[in-house]
């Protein structure tokens, strides 16, 4: 029997179902017309594989029927049998109560007797309308992350990253936007190569199918074996912010890891921009950790630097993969030494470790010549985690790092492209699934990491933003946005990734003192120019106040009113902006910024408990900004009146809800480079 996606009308409104031998299965509770996303007249394939050489939809398979369960508390899962030519496809949705998404993930057993060969595995394959449509994406690359993409699907056209890497190329996921404003989204929750494939059919259809790239990845499966895809969420809402909100409050809730730290969004300083691996050294980071606890920072993070041979002209770069060496020129105590020091001051100590990494001069490759990723024999730079002596090795290492120096914080770099990744065949996987069986197992390492170390925060970092995915952020805690942090760029890269990820889970700096020689144009903040202003830091120090907050900059030579002004920002962000930042959603009141100097020239964002009882609106005004913006808020209670007020003491109004949703905040006092940080607050008064 044929097996299609149809639309159906309930009780509840439309729903999203999909009708199996019989069976149905409903995404239900959405709103409007959204289900008319769906092409009833042309039957969706479901999802895809390729296996033997032949492609073969969820259409062409029997159905053998479905199991339901509830794996956690809040989720419904159903599986669908799928019995092909000795091999079974069985493909996993999940349903998060209350939420207008679901996650599909496809797994292939060969329940044969002879050895099958899988070379492409989609997680979906959708058969969509049309017509007006607007599919939107974001391209990434090293300091230029969330480069938004608009286009119409005319013709084929693919979202993809064939780096190694999730978000060096595209970004992994994408919006298609109704002409009504209403939103269709999907992300692919993987780490490495992925792909979403968009083909226009006769008829005003559109074909979407997508997950794991199918690009030089083959997997051969013996009789009892199985291979999984990887998992794609799509979610449905009324605009982009709906979207991102549902994304969020759902990581929050089940995928996102959290311990009482993360919980806590400390406020971070790190050492890398204004020294590097050049400048920094036992006298200079413990110098910084005491500026640091007078000011109230909460973590203390040793960035690369710390490790290889004795030699104060050591290259980071060079020896990545030495873990077990301290530079003992730079740091002639040890680093416990740091840590304790670190502790006694009462702050977290974090460091820096690109466990999957392999510089050229490390010893590690003499040593543990079984553990390097090879590609038709040339070195690709990496520890090959598809090889389970790999993951042995970083999970031990690691663990030496915590349990020997007293590490609350782990920073996990990634600093090159792997590409298809390693074919060796001696690692435990097979020559076209090197990458797949890294990125497999690197989860399961980060896993058992986290098991044995439930206190220690986990943060994700690959050349700044090239590895943001909901993969990675299901293993780790927070995710690093991108190195460079100049307020423009920052504000373009917040707005993109917070589409898809809480806000609560991006981490970027104040703009940073680098003391790199030939910085982006761009990067040369300077914080003993004579022209920098209070109101200037503040705009910059906001923007970072949007999500998880830190700065990299030299605290022991900071001005004393800078010094003193950083350690007011740290006060007001733990005690006023993070609770918003942890529990609130976002409302992106504006559209996106960017760095080419082109997009919105005011940036407004709106945090939301809740309870809906407080809100707090940051607004931004651009350099090249209109002198006058106004800013219309969302989700309050029209009929209520509410307090609007600088934190500190700026300004005051007093508005109804209905006031501030339908005529907006007027702000026409903002020089560029200028912001605002209000909070609202219900008067628990009603207009009469």
């Amino acid at each position: 029997m044929r097996n299609k996606a149809v639309l159906s009308v309930g009780e509840s409104g439309c729903a999203f179902s999909f009708e199996i031998s019989g069976s149905s299965f409903s995404l239900n509770g959405l709103r409007g017309k959204i289900c008319e996303w769906l092409t009833p007249s042309q039957p969706s394939a479901f999802l895809g594989v390729t296996v033997n050489g032949r492609h073969y939809t969820a259409q062409e398979l029997t159905c053998l029927g479905k199991e339901e369960s509830q794996p956690v508390p809040g989720i419904r899962q159903t599986v669908f049998r799928f019995e092909g030519q000795g091999w079974e496809l069985h493909q996993t949705v999940r349903v998060y109560a209350g939420f207008p998404l679901m996650e599909v993930e496809p797994r292939l057993v060969n329940n044969g007797d002879v050895e099958i060969v899988v070379e492409r595995i989609d997680s979906l394959d959708l058969t969509l309308k049309a017509e007006d449509l607007t599919l939107m994406g974001f391209s990434g690359n090293w300091g230029s992350e969330f480069e938004p993409l608009t286009f119409k699907p005319y013709q084929p056209f693919v979202l993809e990253s064939r780096s190694g890497r999730s978000s060096k190329g595209h970004h992994p996921w994408t919006a298609l936007v109704s002409p009504q404003g209403e939103v269709l989204s999907a992300a692919v929750a993987w780490s490495g190569n992925w792909v979403m494939r968009f083909e226009p059919l006769q008829g005003g259809a559109l074909r979407f199918s997508g997950g794991l790239h199918d690009w030089l990845f083959s997997k051969r499966l013996k009789p009892g074996e199985a291979v999984h895809g990887v998992p794609l969420v799509l979610v449905m809402g009324q605009d982009l912010n709906e979207i991102s909100r549902h994304l969020s409050r759902v990581g929050r809730r089940f995928w996102y890891p959290r311990n009482a730290l993360s919980l806590q969004l400390p406020v971070e300083w790190n050492h890398w921009w204004p020294y590097e691996d050049v400048e920094i050294n036992e006298e200079v980071f413990l110098a910084n950790a005491r500026k640091a606890a007078e000011l109230g920072f909460e973590v203390c993070t040793l960035d690369a630097g710390w490790f290889g041979p004795g030699d104060a002209g050591t290259f980071w770069y060079d020896y990545r993969g030495d873990w077990h060496r301290v530079n003992t020129r730079r740091f002639p105590h040890g680093i416990r030494f740091l840590s304790d020091a670190v502790h006694a001051l009462g702050m977290k100590f974090g460091i820096w470790c690109e466990i999957e990494a392999l510089g050229e001069k490390a010893s590690l490759s003499r040593d543990r010549p079984d553990l390097p990723a090879r590609r038709d024999g040339v070195p690709l730079g990496y520890v090959c985690m598809g090889n389970p002596a790999a993951q042995e090795w970083a999970f031990q290492t690691l663990s030496r790092l915590i349990r020997e120096w007293g590490c609350d914080w782990i920073k996990l770099d990634f600093n090159l492209d792997p590409g298809a990744g390693c074919n060796r065949t001696d690692h435990g996987h097979q020559e076209g699934d090197g990458l797949y069986e890294h990125y497999r197992g690197y989860y399961q390492m980060l896993t058992r990491l986290r098991q044995e170390f439930p206190d220690v925060v986990l943060e994700n970092c690959s050349s700044g933003g090239l590895r943001i995915d909901l993969g990675m952020l299901r293993q780790t805690h927070m995710t690093f946005l991108s190195d460079p942090d100049w307020a423009v760029h920052d504000l373009q890269i917040f707005w993109g990734a917070s589409t898809m990820l809480a806000p609560s889970v991006l981490l970027h700096w104040t703009y940073s003192h680098w003391r790199n020689i030939d910085p982006p144009p761009q990067q040369r903040f300077d914080p003993l120019d004579p022209a920098l202003t209070r109101a200037k830091w503040d705009y910059y120090t906001r923007i970072s106040m949007l999500g998880w907050y830190g700065l990299s900059q030299k605290l022991s030579e900071l001005p004393a009113w800078l010094a003193e002004r950083v350690a007011q920002h740290n006060r007001l962000y733990q005690n006023e902006v993070r609770r918003f930042i942890r529990d609130g959603d976002l409302h992106r009141l504006t559209t996106q910024p960017l760095r080419s100097g082109m997009g919105d020239r005011w940036a407004a964002f709106q945090y939301s408990l809740p309870d809906e009882s407080e809100h707090l609106l940051f607004v931004f005004r651009l350099p090249g900004g209109e002198p006058r913006r106004v800013i219309r808020l969302a989700d309050l209670q029209a009929s209520r009146r509410y307090r609007v007020f600088g934190l500190e003491g700026e300004v005051e109004w007093y508005r109804t809800g209905r006031s501030l949703m339908e005529e907006g905040l007027e702000v026409d006092f903002l020089q560029e480079e200028e912001s605002l940080l209000l909070k609202i607050v219900s008067t628990n008064k009603k207009d009469s």
